[in-house]
């Protein structure tokens, strides 16, 4: 009995220090900056700025996006995903208008996501990760909240 009550904080140990080993292997993980000159927009204003936070535990990720929108008023969304496909809701405001989104992982350095508004696609994207792990490349094609075609390629700077 004691040896099974002394091995219950070891095993919590392991797991959470090996959750934390397995967040610091994503290469999404960290702060991005938006390199509004090296990204491309169309049928959505840009931004005047963005700075995108990714922490990890384990296999999810949540991902917090804050800025300047085009009209200078503040923008700011965040979600959390298990690269398992299942719609997971964002909190705040999406800039094409989404309320959730489900992420698939394909390798280590990309992952596609499908992004919705009420159970209907608005768009998907494709995020890539560069080889040396300094930029990351979101690219999304689809339409906005009304129904109009949007497309988005960002560039985002590691800080």
């Amino acid at each position: 009995m004691n040896r099974t009550l002394a091995l219950i904080p070891v095993v919590a140990i392991s797991l959470f220090v090996s959750g934390v080993l397995l967040a610091e292997d994503s290469p999404f993980v960290g702060t991005w900056k938006l390199n509004v000159a090296k990204s491309k927009f169309t049928g959505i204003q840009p931004p005047k700025s963005q700075t995108r936070t990714t922490v990890a535990q384990g296999d999810s990720e949540t991902v917090a996006v804050e800025g300047i929108r085009a009209d200078g008023s503040e923008d700011g969304y965040s979600y959390s995903f298990n690269f398992d496909g299942k719609d997971e809701p964002i909190f705040g405001t999406d800039p094409f208008g989404a309320d959730t989104i489900a992420h698939t992982r394909v390798d280590a350095k990309t992952h596609t996501s499908i992004v919705k508004k009420a159970g209907k696609t608005l768009y998907t994207s494709r995020a890539v990760v560069s080889k040396d792990g300094k930029v990351l490349t979101i690219t999304s094609k689809g339409v906005n909240a009304e129904g109009k075609p949007v497309s988005t390629t960002t560039v985002w700077d590691k800080q």
